[in-house]
């Protein structure tokens, strides 16, 4: 029999009870609406996380502190990793270095004339902080190496912070009163967009060595002195045909720093990772977490597929009958068969085809309303389609092999 032949009979055998037929695609649209919904969620947040970590620069290496080693016996830094004197070191040891920047937040009232901001967050950094983040200054300019040596009291605003503090008036030559220091604004910086979930048009950036001596004011702070976390260089334009080089720049930091802390690069009481490393190992935890969403998602199509795979044993029971008559005029079992395939076949793609839209109108609206963004895969949308097939092949072939091995004289009995 014809392909066209049997499509037609099977839609026939579909339209005799639409609700019934609707309400068995139920489940298949739910479970394919679900898979594309939460695989976008999961999409969605990985793109988010990978777009942070790029916004904070480019070709950026980041030296973290390890504190899992130190000791009192230990020589050289205090124990538990980076000091300040080490961004220097790598900025005039290491060739291929384009910028060094660290950074030590703190938080204080900020005066300025009548206004006044309760617990705003202030950054000490150095010079090269701009370059490394990618951020441009809009007004004025940032302060020098010479401002960072004289722990000289300046001051460059964050554009929404100059804004809520001066208004629409230029604060470059300002003064703004940081805690019981004054510091002199010297500029603004441009609008930056929200990077790695920090809003830096808010902050207020001064010399780093100001920072330690005007605003460490906590006992544990003073204790650990110069010492920092983080440490971001970022390395000279890579081609893509030496890849090498950064992993070469990489290595020498690591010896650098070895060398300095009196510690072996088999255990360091450092960490230096790329934006690459960084983004591989946040792809594998969504990756993880993506795979199961999608496998809790799968189980509306099963439950869907137990549903198609019910009202066709149904159907072969309410039409025994009507199979036997087939039968009688010449229908072979493969017929049958085929004939019944194609109503459960049929009836997962429709509500495939349906729950796609489903999931896509959901992913989108969810993004909208919701405070997470989706991005919507087309390969999550081929894999819930495709899956829907396979479930409606997979659990409609019992029932049509059990309407196709029908005795035709028995079926005729039938009542």
């Amino acid at each position: 029999m014809a392909l066209s032949k049997i499509i037609q009979i099977a839609w026939k055998g579909l339209n005799r009870n639409k609700l019934r037929s609707l309400l068995t695609m139920l489940g298949v649209i739910i479970g394919v609406s679900a898979v594309i919904v939460m695989i976008s969620v999961s999409t969605g947040t990985e793109t988010t996380i990978k777009e942070q970590i790029q916004g904070l620069g480019t070709n950026l290496v980041f030296v973290q502190a390890n504190f899992s080693r130190g000791g009192p016996e230990r020589e050289g830094p205090p124990s538990g990793g980076l000091i300040y004197d080490d961004a220097f070191a790598i900025a005039n040891g290491i060739n291929g270095v384009a910028g060094v920047s660290v950074e030590q937040r703190s938080s204080q009232q900020v005066k300025a004339g009548s206004v006044i901001i309760a617990d705003m967050s202030i950054l000490g950094t150095t010079p090269d902080f701009p370059q490394v983040r990618g951020i441009t200054v809009a007004d004025g300019r940032y302060f020098n190496q010479t401002d960072l040596e004289h722990k000289q009291k300046v001051a460059v605003l964050g554009s929404s912070l100059a804004a809520e503090l001066f208004g629409a008036t230029s604060p470059v030559g300002q003064l703004v009163s940081v805690g019981n220091t004054k510091l002199a604004v010297i500029g603004v910086m441009g609008v930056k967009s929200i990077t790695g979930g920090v809003d830096y048009s808010m902050y207020l950036f001064t010399p780093i060595t100001v920072m330690f001596e005007k605003f460490t004011h906590n006992e544990f702070e003073r204790m650990f002195g110069n010492r920092v976390r983080m440490i971001y260089v970022q390395v000279e334009s890579v081609e893509q045909e030496v890849p090498s080089k950064m992993d070469d720049i990489i290595y020498q930091i690591g010896l650098l720093l070895a060398k300095r802390h009196k510690v072996s690069l088999d255990s360091p009481d450092f960490v230096i990772r790329t934006q690459e490393d960084i983004i591989s190992a946040q792809e594998a935890t969504s990756a993880a977490f993506r795979n199961l969403l999608a496998w809790v998602a799968s189980v509306s199509l099963i439950v869907g597929g137990i549903g198609i795979m019910n009202i066709m044993l149904v159907s072969v029971t309410e039409r025994t009958r009507e199979i036997g008559i087939r039968q009688s005029v010449g229908a072979t079992p493969n017929d049958i068969r085929w004939q019944f395939l194609m109503e459960a076949l049929l009836l997962s793609l429709v509500g495939g085809l349906i729950g796609v839209l489903v999931g896509i109108g959901g992913s989108r609206l969810f993004g909208a309303l919701g405070s997470m963004r989706t991005v919507i895969a087309p390969s999550s949308i081929l894999l819930a389609f495709t899956s829907s097939a396979a479930v409606g092949i997979f659990f409609g072939y019992y029932p049509a092999n059990k309407a196709a091995q029908l005795d035709p004289i028995e079926a005729l009995r039938h009542e």
